[in-house]
């Protein structure tokens, strides 16, 4: 177990968990574990809209100049272009401030190398080893602290290279959208994305006040979406969440389209135009049964990882993906990016819409999704998944489901919460199956 990190970064309530002094000691040890070489060390900083960011921003900063790394500040901007930008302006390190799809009282700190692709875990755990040591004998000489400066340029480099996705032939001339940029990382680049490339564009979560990221809007929160491509009949919707790794469509009858269909969408495209790298793509263990089902019938494969879209990158890296993702909207392109990004998502989606020339419900309507149920389970301690009862029920389960549905049992990552999910043919089945391992848990746990 990790102490500060968590399954993405470091992630909390701001000035309680995610403080000042946290903050700068990150920014020491991260500093110290990726100065490689003689030359002179960069770091690159982005953050979200959260009031908090300008704190940890400036304690950062402090942290890293104070380790002699200089610091190039991006104000504002995706997840996605911090991961960009580190590997485009030959950083050793970029940080990006964001708790992505939660309230504004929390915020985070995510970590890329110089490679653009998240850290592992062999890395974060030198990282926090720094981060309780004494940071204070490692700090550079008056000579050697680094400088700090702001880099004016941002927005346009990360439109431009989103557009870049795209072939030069593809327009969205016609096409009426309506983006949701849930008062977040992406309030500009999004909608000017859209527009350069031909749309007409309806934009909404695009006054971010320093609280309001998140609410009532995004990706997580698709009812305003929804109301509005309805209201202004678009073609689609597109909702980010507050960092815009992650992205949620809505088709022109106003329907909810998650990030299953969405890769389903992508897969079936690049494989009729040859651009699978495998003869599959990689979602983790929560992607719906019928996404692999689809695939299975187009002749793909389907592998699945843990939770957490890192995982996911890893398996892809590994083995030679490029196309992966989650149903909540993480999709990931290795081909152009080295972590999720909800726009080029979406750009991909778009341009199979303008090919085919049909609504987005159509393109989007894939397959037919399974029953799914998930539950939670909140325990106090202890080991409630070693129990007898527990490991009993989950047998039974998975006996009665068979081959027509899947059970997956899993602690949650970040608070103490086992989760129970089962899908299959039979609603009714699937209901019971998950109850009955509920009450298990349940009692155990009690």
């Amino acid at each position: 177990m990790r102490k500060y990190f968590g399954t993405d970064g470091i992630r909390g309530r701001a000035n309680g968990v995610i403080t000042p002094e946290l903050a700068l000691k990150v920014g020491q040890a991260a500093g110290l574990v990726f100065q490689r070489g003689e030359h002179r060390h960069r770091v690159v900083i982005g953050k979200d809209t959260r009031l908090s960011g300008y704190m940890i921003e400036t304690a950062l900063v402090a942290g890293f100049t104070s380790v002699g790394m200089d610091v190039l500040l991006l104000g504002p901007v995706p997840t996605p272009a911090v991961a960009m930008l580190t590997r485009s302006m030959r950083a050793d390190l970029g940080v990006m401030i964001s708790a992505s799809h939660n309230p504004y009282e929390d915020n985070g700190i995510k970590l890329f190398g110089p490679d653009g692709f998240k850290l592992n875990d062999t890395i974060e755990r030198e990282i926090e080893a720094l981060i309780d040591g004494e940071l204070h004998k490692r700090l550079s000489g008056s000579q050697d602290l680094g400088r700090a400066k702001r880099i004016e340029s941002v927005h346009a480099r990360y439109v431009e290279f989103a557009k870049r996705t795209l072939g030069r032939s593809v327009t969205l001339d016609g096409l009426r959208v309506v983006v949701d940029c849930a008062n977040g990382a992406a309030y500009r680049v999004a909608p000017e994305t859209l527009w350069e490339l031909g749309a007409e564009v309806i934009a909404i979560g695009t006054e971010p006040d320093g609280f309001n990221i998140n609410r009532d809007v995004g990706s997580t929160a698709p009812a305003a979406l929804v109301a509005k491509v309805r209201e202004r009949r678009a073609d689609i919707g597109i909702a980010l969440d507050g960092d815009a790794d992650r992205v949620l469509i809505v088709d022109e009858k106003g329907h909810v389209v998650d990030g299953d269909q969405l890769m389903a969408v992508v897969a079936r495209s690049w494989k009729e135009d040859e651009r699978l790298a495998q003869p599959g793509i990689v979602a983790t263990i929560m992607s719906n049964l019928g996404l692999e089902r689809f695939l299975g019938g187009i002749g793909l494969g389907l592998a699945r990882t843990a939770v957490g879209d890192r995982y996911v990158l890893e398996h892809m890296r590994e083995h030679g993906y490029n196309l992966g993702g989650e149903q909540s909207g993480h999709i990931i392109m290795s081909d152009y990016t080295t972590t999720g990004d909800g726009l080029v998502a979406a750009l991909q989606l778009l341009s199979v819409v303008q090919r085919q020339n049909r609504p987005v419900s159509e393109v989007c309507h894939c397959f037919e999704p399974l029953p799914q149920i998930l539950k939670n389970v909140r325990y106090r301690s202890g080991e409630p998944l070693r129990h007898d009862s527990v490991v009993t029920a989950i047998e039974q389960a998975r006996e009665r489901l068979g081959q027509s549905g899947r059970l997956v049992i899993r602690p949650s990552g970040t608070e103490p919460v086992i989760r129970v999910m089962a899908e299959g043919d039979d609603r009714g089945l699937v209901t019971e199956v998950v109850d009955e391992v509920v009450d298990a848990v349940t009692r155990a746990a009690a």
